[in-house]
């Protein structure tokens, strides 16, 4: 055999252990890989919620918080409320009832006082009657306390 045969049985040869070495390492890589996957997603899984900043996302929000804190509600009852005591504005104010003579206006989505947001204020939320989820979440935690639920609220409160 001349030189340039026997270079081409050996880079034949060479080409063959190549492609056989690699397929085996091809095989050996997902065992490897599917073991410590496995053991490690446990680990490594998390959820995080994140809602729109709208009406429909601090609704959906406060309900999250008051499943956690046992907090009786629904979508619908704190939406009818909401729209009738605020039209669905974060920053309405009344400055006109018995409550803003005395000093302590209701204020927000569900026209909360001051005292009773404080009293009723739920832990994780902002401390602020301005912040949508924090004024739904008081108020519900308020109607839950005086009448059972926000769901069973149909005037003013």
């Amino acid at each position: 055999m001349t030189a340039n045969g026997q270079h081409s049985r050996t880079a034949r040869i060479a080409r063959r252990l190549a492609v056989a070495g690699t397929g085996a390492a091809l095989l050996a890589l997902p065992l490897v890989g599917a073991t410590t996957a496995s053991a490690a997603t446990p680990a490594a899984v998390t959820s995080v919620t994140t809602y729109p900043n709208n009406l429909d996302g601090w609704i959906r929000q406060s309900l999250d918080i008051m499943a956690q804190q046992g907090i009786p509600g629904s979508y619908d009852g704190i939406h009818r409320n909401i729209m009738r005591e605020s039209s669905g504005n974060p920053n309405a104010i009344n400055n006109w009832d018995s409550n803003a003579a005395k000093g302590t206006p209701s204020k927000g989505l569900l026209q909360v006082i001051d005292p009773t947001f404080a009293a009723y204020h739920v832990p994780g939320t902002a401390y602020d009657p301005y912040d949508p989820v924090a004024n739904i979440t008081a108020a519900c935690n308020y109607a839950a306390d005086r009448y059972g639920s926000i769901d069973n609220v149909f005037g003013p409160y």
